[in-house]
């Protein structure tokens, strides 16, 4: 193990020497054997495979990862897709690589530890707790509903804990050989400025490391991938399952960022995608990637949606059962006294008559409502109403502007925080090799 970790290490930092040696190699090879492994075209089986036999579960340079293991992270993924079924075969894929990232999470943990690196496990349990508060449970009650969808505890903070070993053993052994020179910011910085007004995007993605010999197989797994995205699946649980960046454990989320620093096939899809949706696989350097379009701004811009409103939300309700037919006079009464208010001021007495009930916020985002909203309200003025929605079942209501404070013209990102997103990409290269060295290297036995 010890030489496999020292060989891991010299990949991490001669990297451009391998990818040098690998291609003298390719260019001496017949050019008929893309694969660069001499295998005969007609190949002879001396042994069949049976189709009907699974190898579930694994061991890992001695670590066991069992059925129970597999089922429950499987749980995980399954419930992140918020009841959306998913059909026996896209259960059995899922599946599937739900045992590769144990493999993973598995050497990935081992590492750390030949490198003297635990996590404590206050540590995990802190950031079980604060992923609770995101659900907006106690920890107790969220540890219930994890089990309740067929996973574990035990599960859930495995998987926190191979996140927090891995990052650990990055920020020591390949982060300190990342640099990010000056002039390399600068020029960043100086491109930006000279971009002031295109766009720029908030954009998850799902990265798929492909070879030529497998490039093939791995474009039609991102295809299923993205398949199963555009037919309702979370890409946030796809990306944490199966991309290979190391923004995997966000949810493959890279934040804001411009189009000159993203390569040109990502930056071009970006421009002819609409916020909300996802992409096709797009062939990239080294592999596939999956993008999603979360947002879109212009660069150093004041954004309509940053305006920050004071506003006050007027609902009527409906009795348990009620049609749609019966409550139509009601809604219709609604709408007409909603023409008749004249500002904030007014909006207590007329809700008094229609039944009403009032809520009041001080300090709210137009860019928090849904997008439909959004549309009306930017431009909206103090004193207007939005027309009516909602449902008979969840209440009919309307908004009404008090007050908006308009956005500030974008700024530059500090030098840091560009530094610090052009190392991280080149920490996110290397940590691929990283873990490429130790698969190579380990001794796993399926079972």
């Amino acid at each position: 193990m010890i030489a496999g970790v020292r060989r891991a290490r010299l990949a991490v930092m001669f990297g451009v020497v391998t990818a040098l040696v690998s291609t003298v190699t390719m260019a001496q090879q017949a050019p008929d054997d893309p694969t660069g492994l001499n295998i005969p075209s007609d190949v002879k089986l001396l042994a069949p495979r049976d189709p009907s036999v699974r190898k579930a579960t694994a061991i890992v340079n001695g670590t066991i990862i069992t059925d129970t293991d597999i089922d429950q992270r499987l749980a995980l993924v399954l419930a992140a897709n918020q009841g959306r079924t998913v059909d026996q075969a896209e259960r059995e894929r899922l599946r599937l690589q739900v045992v590769s990232n144990l493999v993973d999470e598995t050497l990935q943990i081992q590492e750390a530890a030949a490198n003297k690196i635990t996590i404590d496990r206050s540590e995990i349990d802190d950031t079980f707790n604060r992923i609770a508060s995101q659900f907006k449970r106690s920890p107790a009650d969220f540890a219930k509903f994890v089990r309740e969808q067929g996973s574990s505890e035990t599960s859930m903070k495995r998987q926190i804990e191979g996140e927090l070993a891995w990052r650990r053993l990055l920020s020591r052994e390949v982060e300190p050989f990342v640099s990010v020179s000056d002039e390399e910011v600068n020029a960043v910085i100086e491109r930006m400025k000279a971009s002031k007004g295109a766009s720029e995007y908030d954009v998850g993605e799902i990265y798929l490391s492909a070879t030529p010999a497998n490039q093939d197989q791995v474009m039609a797994n991102a295809q299923r991938i993205a398949e199963q995205v555009h037919k309702g699946g979370s890409f946030v649980a796809y990306a944490r399952q199966y991309s290979e960046a190391s923004t995997a454990a966000a949810g493959g989320r890279l934040g804001w960022v411009r189009a000159e620093q993203l390569p040109e096939p990502l930056a071009q899809a970006l421009g002819e995608m609409a916020p909300g949706q996802v992409s096709n696989p797009i062939p990239v350097g080294g592999g596939f990637s999956i993008i999603a379009l979360l947002d879109k701004r212009q660069v150093l811009m004041a954004d309509p949606r940053d305006t920050m409103l004071s506003l006050k939300q007027i609902t009527i309700t409906f009795a348990p059962g009620m049609t749609r037919e019966a409550a139509t006079p009601r809604v219709s009464a609604f709408a007409s006294a909603l023409k008749t208010l004249q500002g904030c001021g007014s909006v207590t007495a007329m809700a008094q008559k229609v039944g009403a009930e009032v809520v009041q916020n001080d300090s709210i985002k137009i860019r928090d409502f849904p997008p439909q909203l959004q549309q009306i309200m930017t431009t909206m003025q103090v004193g207007e109403v939005t027309p009516p929605f909602g449902s008979v079942e969840e209440g009919v209501r309307a908004l009404i502007i008090c007050g908006r404070d308009e956005p500030e013209a974008g700024e530059l990102p500090s030098f840091d925080s560009v530094q610090s997103q052009m190392s991280e990409q080149r920490v996110n290269l290397r940590a691929q090799r990283y873990l490429r060295d130790l698969r190579r290297d380990a001794v796993i036995d399926y079972r």
